[in-house]
């Protein structure tokens, strides 16, 4: 798999730079509903492909993917905790 393979993959699927396994998942059925020939729609067979194609890429580098658990990853991910940790000794928002 290329860069470019994974941008076209996240293009048909109309996905974000970031996005959760949930929401791929999500997205893929949204279209596969949409696009399936048995759906009674005329669409284009290839879109189906396509759409099959990218979920499959996805799926691929989300399966070998390297996690980081180093702390500016973690704020990052989760940015109301990095809040929390900036404002947790002010008297006024501390005191969870």
């Amino acid at each position: 798999m290329t860069y470019a393979e994974l941008q076209e993959a996240l293009r048909v699927l109309g996905l974000d730079k970031r996005a959760t396994l949930k929401k791929i998942k999500t997205r893929q059925r949204e279209l596969a509903k949409r696009h399936h020939p048995d759906t009674g729609n005329a669409s284009d067979p290839e879109i189906i492909r396509q759409v099959n194609a990218a979920y499959r890429i996805l799926l691929d580098y989300v399966s070998a993917y390297s996690y980081s658990f180093a702390e500016d990853e973690f704020y990052e991910q989760n940015p109301e905790e990095r809040i929390w940790m900036q404002f947790s000794d002010d008297p006024l928002w501390g005191k969870k």
